[in-house]
């Protein structure tokens, strides 16, 4: 009659941790270069323009995409193990390619673009994560747990920012090491950083990781690996089918909160770089100090977020969360009548208006620096005479950009946590992994199309179009969580088997 003994309660939850810390070191594979990538693209290739470092950023969701349901499909029929570790090894190999990409003497660009899908593609384990830890929790603890999942990856994405922070303080230049053809600078230390986590995460899950799977009231299959042997012990108290307009609706909703939310640190570099004529070096630190503090604000908001939901619940969280992410971005649309420095221009056309260096902040910008002769020593700042818009659009001002980034960094993971939670509720008792392979498409699919969106709309529009398009999306957002708000509840409370 004994449902579970203490060791395999223990066992069982030490690798629902490992699994937690695989979500979270596959969403700082994503985020840790995020700042980066574009100085670092054009440091490498001279001919990489901001449209194409859309497509760098997007092609680490398209090999998540593509690789999620494989590996699913792998752990379907064999160990768990294995998929989690090949993937995991993946991702290294491809952060140390990225490492490498200023080698090559032409096509560089598009070594980086390989480099960026790949640790995509390795992050597809987090289709197997998901699956394992519905299949390792009980009925009652795996709303819990789903949340804590979703906790762990949003974390990830705000925190791997943090890390390339640090990395700053080694410079451009950092040290070359000839004979391995390898330069650590501060943009290719926080990958290999990220290698080095990967293989500790591959050690861990040797070391500590095993196979658990336990129906819904928390008894082991003898057969972790079958799907056959005990389906019918996991299909029992399951009747009534599952609400898929609420499925459908929590997955429309779940796209927008990371389209957003892969806008908002798509642009967060070349925003800065021509607003406030940041240097490359300038554009990384300072974006990492602010989301440095956005991830200590998050983990604070994760803390109460979860005791504020048993008051309030998750639905009314969940608005609340979309409504100041709506707010965030509309104070980013610019609103004066100064505009931003033109690149270059103070010196090659002195009709164009310019603002005076009084007014800009001192510490991002000298302007003995531009006087100097265009002997292409000197770094361009400004805002490009390319970008058309540059001419006419009102800056954003930095309180505006801190203000959105405080206001953002709360919104994003209060709609992550909470639309994981009550998607894990509506679905139920019953099996979720291709409900959750589902989600995660649609989570990939967003950050596919957001970094996609936003630098190309913001190339050739300017920030007034791309943040007015990106409020409008939240609006229809919140709309639509109107029109469901009374379907999104849990599977068993739609059946009157429990109260809300």
């Amino acid at each position: 009659d004994v449902v579970e003994t203490q060791e395999h309660y223990k066992s069982r939850w030490r690798s629902i941790w490992i699994m937690y810390l695989t979500m979270f070191l596959s969403s700082v594979g994503f985020s840790i270069v995020i700042m980066s990538v574009w100085p670092y693209l054009q440091k490498i290739d001279p001919t990489a323009d901001a449209s194409f470092l859309g497509w760098i950023i997007a092609s680490y969701s398209i090999g998540q995409m593509v690789a999620s349901p494989l590996f699913g499909l792998w752990s379907n029929y064999r160990p768990r193990r294995e998929p989690l570790v090949i993937s995991t090894a993946i991702s290294v190999a491809a952060n140390c390619l990225y490492a490498y990409v200023h080698v090559p003497r032409s096509h560089n660009k598009y070594y980086m673009l390989t480099a960026r899908a790949l640790v995509g593609f390795g992050a597809g384990n987090v289709a197997v994560v998901r699956s394992y830890i519905a299949g390792a929790t009980s009925l009652t603890e795996r709303t819990s747990a789903m949340a804590n999942t979703s906790a762990c990856q949003a974390v990830g994405f705000i925190l791997g920012p943090v890390f390339q922070t640090c990395f700053t303080l080694i410079g451009e230049e950092g040290v070359t090491w000839k004979f391995l053809c390898l330069q650590l600078n501060m943009y290719t230390t926080p990958v290999l950083f990220g290698a080095l986590l990967g293989v500790i995460n591959i050690i861990l899950i040797f070391a500590i990781f095993r196979e658990h799977r336990v129906d819904d009231t928390g008894r082991q299959y003898k057969n972790i690996n079958s799907d056959g042997e005990g389906s019918d012990v996991l299909d029992q108290n399951t009747e009534g089918s599952i609400d898929h307009v609420a499925v459908v609706a929590l997955n429309i909703l779940f796209f927008v909160i990371l389209f957003v939310f892969a806008v908002f640190e798509t642009i967060a570099t070349p925003l800065t770089m021509d607003m406030y004529s940041w240097t490359r070096k300038e554009a990384v630190f300072y974006n990492g100090i602010i989301l440095s503090a956005i991830g200590i604000e998050s983990v604070i908001v994760f803390m109460v977020v979860k005791t504020l939901s048993k008051k309030t619940g998750e639905r009314a969280i969940l608005h609340a969360g979309l409504l100041i992410v709506l707010v965030g971005f509309f104070i980013l649309l610019p609103w004066g009548k100064k505009l931003p420095n033109i690149q270059w221009q103070e010196i090659k056309n002195t009709s164009i208006p310019s603002t005076a260096p009084s007014e800009m902040l001192a510490p991002f910008w000298s302007l003995p620096e531009l006087q100097l002769p265009s002997n292409h020593t000197a770094e361009p700042v400004g805002c490009p005479v390319t970008q058309t818009w540059c001419l006419n659009t009102p800056m954003i001002y930095l309180a505006q950009y801190i203000s959105s980034d405080v206001l953002i960094g709360l919104g994003y993971p209060v709609c992550n946590v909470m639309s994981y939670t009550l998607y894990s509720k509506v679905l139920g008792p019953k099996p979720q992994g291709v409900y959750m392979g589902w989600l995660t498409a649609s989570g990939s699919g967003a950050r596919i199309l957001g970094p996609v969106f936003v630098s190309q709309i913001y190339t050739h529009l300017g920030p007034r179009w791309a943040f007015s398009l990106i409020c409008g999306v939240v609006v229809v957002s919140l709309l639509l969580l109107e029109i469901v708000y009374k379907r999104l509840i849990a599977f068993s409370v739609r059946y009157g088997r429990m109260q809300e």
